[in-house]
Formats: C-alpha cells, sequence, structure tokens
C-alpha cells in the first residue's frame, strides 16, 4: 500500500526556502558593501595573495606621503635658493654700474635690500622649523640682522646651523638625504657682504678706495653665486629623483589596488541580476509551499 504524506515535502522545500534566503542575505551584503567576501578567510586560495597586496599598498602609500613632504621641503629650498639669486645678480649689476660710472646714488639702499632679502630667505622657516639650519631648530641659522653687523661678526660666528642632512624613505631600499645649510649656500656670500659693510659711508660718488673694495665684492658676489647655483643644481637633481619615484609609486600603487579589486570588489551588475533571480525563486517557493499548506487527504477521500 502507497503511504500518503506531505511532511517530506515540506521539509524539501524548507529547506530549499533556506538556502535561498542564505544566497539572498549574501547577495544583498554584496550590493550593500560592493565586496565579494565579509572576510578574507572566504576569499579561499585568494586570501594570502590579498593579505600580502594590503601589506605592499600599505608601504607604498606611506613612501608616497614621505615623498610628497620631501618633494615639498625641495620646492621650498628652490624658491628660496632662486629669491637670493636674484637679489645678489640685482645687486651685482648695481655695484658694475657704480663702478664704471663712479655714481653711488641709490648704492647703499641697494646693499641694505640685498642684504635683507638673503637674511630673510635663509631664515626662512617649514611649519614653525628652520629650513636651513640642520637640526637645529631652537633659533635662525642666520645671526647678523643689518648689514653693518656683518662688519663685526666673522662668518663663523655668523651661521648657527650645524651641517646635519635630514634622511628619508622614498622607495623600497631606497633612501634619500636632502636638506640644505645656511653656511652651505651663505658664507662666500656673506662674505661679499662683509666686505661691502667696511666701504665706509657713501656718498653721491665714489673715491678711488671705494672702488677697489666694491670691486673685490664683486668678485666674492661671484665666488658665492657660483656655490649658491651648485647648491640649487643639486637639489633640482633631488627633485627630479623624488618626482621620478613618486610617478613610479604611484603606478605601482594603481597595480597593487587592481589586485585587491578584482579579488575583493564584487560585480554590481552581476550582484544586480542574482538578487532578482533569487527574490523570484524565494517567492515561487513561498507560493508553492502556501498551495501545499492547503492541501487535505480528505479532499481526495470524498
Amino acid at each position: 500500500m502507497t503511504r500518503v504524506a506531505t511532511i517530506p515535502l515540506h521539509r524539501t522545500l524548507a529547506d530549499s526556502i533556506q538556502r535561498t534566503q542564505e544566497n539572498l542575505a549574501v547577495t544583498e551584503r554584496r550590493l550593500a558593501t560592493g565586496k565579494k567576501a565579509a572576510n578574507f578567510a572566504d576569499l579561499g586560495t585568494e586570501t594570502v595573495r590579498n593579505l600580502s597586496a594590503h601589506t605592499l599598498l600599505a608601504r607604498q602609500e606611506a613612501q608616497s606621503t614621505v615623498s610628497k613632504r620631501v618633494g615639498t621641503t625641495l620646492s621650498l629650498y628652490e624658491g628660496h635658493l632662486g629669491g637670493i639669486e636674484e637679489a645678489m645678480d640685482a645687486l651685482r649689476v648695481e655695484l658694475l654700474t657704480a663702478v664704471g660710472t663712479g655714481d653711488s646714488l641709490g648704492l647703499q639702499d641697494a646693499m641694505e635690500t640685498a642684504f635683507s632679502q638673503f637674511r630673510t630667505s635663509l631664515n626662512a622657516s617649514e611649519g614653525g622649523t628652520p629650513l636651513f639650519a640642520g637640526a637645529q631648530t631652537d633659533g635662525n641659522p642666520f645671526v647678523p640682522a643689518e648689514l653693518a653687523d656683518a662688519a663685526t661678526i666673522d662668518a663663523d660666528a655668523a651661521f648657527r646651523d650645524d651641517g646635519v642632512r635630514a634622511s628619508a624613505r622614498v622607495g623600497d631600499g631606497i633612501d634619500i638625504t636632502y636638506g640644505i645649510t645656511a653656511s652651505a649656500v651663505g658664507k662666500d656670500l656673506y662674505q661679499a657682504f662683509r666686505t661691502l659693510a667696511s666701504v665706509g659711508p657713501i656718498g653721491e660718488k665714489l673715491d678711488a678706495a671705494q672702488v677697489d673694495v666694491l670691486k673685490q665684492a664683486i668678485n666674492e658676489l661671484d665666488t658665492g653665486l657660483s656655490g649658491l647655483r651648485s647648491v640649487n643644481a643639486e637639489n633640482g637633481r633631488k627633485q627630479a629623483q623624488v618626482e621620478t619615484l613618486a610617478a613610479r609609486g604611484e603606478e605601482r600603487a594603481l597595480l597593487l589596488k587592481g589586485v585587491i579589486e578584482s579579488n575583493e570588489d564584487a560585480d554590481l551588475g552581476q550582484v544586480a541580476v542574482d538578487l532578482v533571480q533569487q527574490q523570484t525563486m524565494l517567492q515561487a517557493s513561498y507560493s508553492v509551499i502556501a498551495q501545499l499548506s492547503q492541501l487535505s487527504l480528505i479532499n481526495f477521500l470524498r
């Protein structure tokens, strides 16, 4: 005799509904988070690769941050060195004109202005820290306040930097030493200002002794400008190196992000399709079990 029972059928449908609900919950989570898995363990065989990619990406982003900061500092050096060079070039022209014509009108002001620019640039700071002081952060690296002070303060006493240069890691196994000290930039130029400070009161016309002093100052300016341009050129090479490493770092970061996204990010288009299909399947299962619940053996025995 064949046994008639609906309990096994109800149980089968209930199991099917449970699986569909679980799949639907996973799909809804993917739609909400945009991720394939809730944690690394769910990635299966790609877990180790993605953990490694995350580690490398974090290191690369840290190095990129350092590179940007170093690049900003090098740009500030470039700006201040360029300002000093322009001021010294302008002073040199004024001195040559005065020596050539013997006319010194406005020369004293030109000397004072050039010294002020020189002092301001050497004592410039970034975030409250002197740029040209090396590791010394408790004061200005250049001491004399006025051109007249240069007559009594020698070069060793005029500069308070310690010659220490900063170092930063801007790539895997790549450390860059950077930084410029006030003495490296300004000692030779300061000698020219010391000479100018000793020229004495300048009237409308220069005497022979003053002309000789100005000629000496011009030669010292030439020596100082040559050293300044060498320092600026080295700074420019550092800038180019940092920019190149930063560009490579961005390319590597994009590659790592691509690896991570391909393994972790969900295809939202496919997720939307799966969501519709699973909702339809669940609704069909509910409909079937509702119809089965209305069945009774008594209806067939009548």
